[in-house]
């Protein structure tokens, strides 16, 4: 009985969430008359964020909880995260206000959303472009952080299961030492409740926690060890709610 309630209770998010999203159609002419201006835009998003966060809460019983506020850094610089669920690629547009997140191109044939991204702007790679995929991430985190927004990166790339090694993708190390700024490690539980481990979404609390800056400066290898185990040393630590 408990499983056909989680199931039906996924799946009238999953309906929700699809008219909650079409609906922000309706704001995209306002905005393309206005200049498409890049807060304008993000101050959309994140509306459109809080109401998925509240159709979580209601429908599906599914919040989320945040530990280690103190090591979050008052400017700008790198946020790496562990990536399990489209949950955290979703809800860091509330917690980092005004991010700039490294995402892939397959995000932009989701309808109404990919207007919003390509227009934060967010900065949307190619992979298959090679080096000039990680020169054109460089160019535009640099500007990105000149603009004073963070820059955010899910160093492997695609999501992973709970549980799976965290391995960095090519280019990460790259980033770092070429931007010269410094890394703030994130951790997040939530493939445990929404993810490809669970055909629908559970109730529960999600964890997210920030874990102490990485100063830069460091050799690559040496930054991508520590990082590394930072993430995973940090992930048993959350557990399942």
């Amino acid at each position: 009985m408990a499983q056909m309630q989680r199931k039906l209770r996924s799946l009238a998010f999953d309906g929700l969430f699809a008219l909650w999203t079409g609906s922000f159609a309706l704001g995209i002419p306002f905005l393309w008359l206005a200049g498409r201006p890049a807060g304008a835009v993000r101050a959309f998003t994140r509306l459109w964020v809080r109401g998925v966060i509240f159709l979580l809460r209601v429908v599906v019983g599914l919040t989320y909880i945040e530990r280690g506020r103190a090591h979050r850094q008052p400017q700008a610089g790198i946020i790496i995260s562990n990536h399990e669920s489209t949950w955290e690629t979703l809800v860091y547009l509330v917690l980092f206000p005004d991010v700039a997140i490294v995402a892939k191109k397959e995000l932009l044939r989701i309808p109404v959303l990919s207007w919003y991204l390509r227009h934060s702007p967010m900065i949307i790679i190619d992979r298959d472009t090679g080096s000039a995929a990680f020169k054109m991430m460089l160019k535009q985190g640099r500007a990105a952080l000149a603009e004073g927004r963070p820059l955010l990166l899910f160093p492997q790339g695609s999501r992973m299961l709970p549980g799976e090694p965290i391995r960095f993708r090519r280019g990460i190390e790259l980033l770092y030492t070429q931007l010269g700024t410094p890394v703030s490690p994130v951790v997040v539980n939530s493939g445990d409740f929404w993810g490809a481990a669970h055909a629908f979404k559970k109730p529960g609390t999600i964890t997210v926690s920030y874990l102490e800056p990485v100063p830069p400066g460091l050799p690559a290898a040496a930054f991508t060890q520590r990082v590394q185990t930072l993430l995973e040393a940090e992930r048993p630590k959350l557990g399942t709610q």
